[in-house]
């Protein structure tokens, strides 16, 4: 169980050997740059992120076996940009992302390794899929993040 933890937390917020992680690929944006968008329709660093955080929930709740219904936002999946872009506005994206981390987190440390091998929730996925997944999660979309970022600091546009 050690090994998948420290998978999960070298893709979201530990130094690793494949380069910026989930949380540092966020780290220092200002709203403007998080909301920027290569074009009307592709995703923003800070849609990514609210996604990011949502499959963190529902990785947990599968996990648990908690019903659907308690993240934050309303919807699923991929959210709108707040009406406002505001500063205050991303850091509460960027700490939703992190909220939901530590619970997924959490989540894991309790459940017993002889259990790795189980499915939940009527789904067919493994609990170990399911851990190894979303940390993979983290880590493709750390890297769309990087390229997204490169992509503004160029003015590239799609």
């Amino acid at each position: 169980m050690r090994v998948l933890i420290e998978n999960l937390e070298q893709a979201y917020h530990r130094r690793s050997w494949h380069g910026p992680n989930l949380k540092g690929s966020i780290r220092g944006l200002t709203a403007k740059e998080a909301a920027w968008k290569p074009s009307r329709d592709r995703k923003s660093i800070w849609e990514i992120t609210l996604h990011a955080a949502y499959w963190k929930y529902v990785v947990r709740r599968r996990l648990l076996g908690e019903k659907r219904g308690s993240f934050p936002l309303t919807g699923s999946n991929w959210f709108p940009l707040p009406s406002a872009i505001t500063e205050k506005a991303w850091r509460d994206a960027a700490n939703l992302l992190d909220a939901q981390h530590t619970a997924l987190r959490e989540a894991i440390v309790g459940i017993p390794a002889r259990e790795l091998s189980a499915t939940r929730g009527g789904h067919s996925v493994t609990v170990l899929d399911l851990i190894l997944g979303v940390a993979h999660h983290d880590v493709y979309h750390a890297g769309q993040i990087q390229l997204l970022k490169r992509m503004q600091s160029r003015g590239t546009r799609d």
